[in-house]
């Protein structure tokens, strides 16, 4: 058993907690919201009175938070409360500028650190099915591995610190474009006659064929699974989307790459969720175009 504690115990910190008290550890939390304590409560998380507090004694601490700023103001907090050796695993997603001085706060206490987002949203994160991309030493991801692997499937060493978030955002650019070329497709396919089922076989064996499509396909039918088939309820809701891709273009800019596609998503992304539709699930991407919209 070890002893964990956890800051941000939201959508995904929430469920991610409950696994890992599932796995036989002592779990410490603490999340600003009153309704996402006592759901990790009921979980079997001990629920701390602040942050501080939760990691005070812990040998692995674990945050899930909204924006860089967040993580580095935590990490800036818990760090006196932590003793030497602790290993951090922040597994937020959020800026590679963010993520190394998150690294570097933690440095200075002598603690290890990753910077190690996740992709799988809230149904991997409940499912244990996360897939960790991993940034820090090689000695902070072989003492977190077991860890990580107690809350999803797969996790992978991308490199130094930042290199988590640099896998992350890069991955999330290829999602975002990739789910819009789907949608579009299907739009058109609507237009010419040709039924769902009858595109989704032909690409889904076919040169088409990507996650966006077999996994997640945006229109009702072919995989039963899909939000499609919930009124687009997320699974992983348009804003998360149209921040991961401000990111990437973000990270563009700073390092000086052409990535036109990933900003022309994130234009899209940023009209659709701005018409009211930021908590719905970025496949639903496929109404919009459908009505017309660029």
């Amino acid at each position: 058993m070890t002893t964990i504690g956890f800051i941000g115990l939201g959508n995904m910190g929430g469920p991610m907690a409950a696994n890992l008290v599932r796995a036989g550890h002592r779990v410490t939390g603490f999340d600003l919201s009153a309704e996402s304590c006592e759901g990790a409560r009921e979980a079997g998380v001990v629920i701390a009175d602040d942050a501080a507090a939760a990691v005070t004694g812990a040998e692995v601490v674990v945050t899930m938070l909204p924006a860089g700023r967040h993580v580095v103001e935590v990490f800036g907090t818990i760090l006196p409360a932590m003793r030497d050796g602790t290993l951090v695993i922040d597994c937020s997603t959020i800026d590679v500028d963010s993520a190394r001085k998150a690294h570097a706060i933690a440095a200075k206490g002598r603690c290890l650190s990753l910077d190690s987002p996740v992709s799988g949203g809230v149904g991997g994160a409940q499912a244990a099915t996360l897939t960790f991309m991993a940034g820090g030493s090689p000695e902070a991801f072989a003492k977190a591995e077991p860890i990580l692997l107690q809350m999803g499937r797969k996790a992978v060493h991308c490199g130094e610190a930042g290199a988590g978030q640099a896998a992350k955002i890069c991955n999330n650019m290829i999602l975002g474009i990739s789910m819009i070329g789907v949608a579009e497709a299907f739009v058109l396919a609507e237009k010419l006659g040709l039924s769902h089922q009858a595109l989704f076989d032909v690409a889904s064996t076919s040169s088409g064929q990507c996650w966006s499509l077999t996994t997640y396909c945006p229109v009702p039918g072919p995989v039963p699974t899909s939000p499609a088939n919930n009124d687009y309820k997320p699974g992983f809701a348009a804003g998360l989307m149209l921040k991961d891709l401000g990111l990437a273009q973000e990270a563009s800019q700073t390092s000086g790459a052409t990535t036109p596609l990933g900003e022309h998503a994130r234009a899209i992304y940023e009209r659709f969720a701005g018409a009211g539709n930021e908590a719905v699930d970025f496949s639903g991407i496929v109404r919009y175009l459908r009505e017309g919209h660029d």
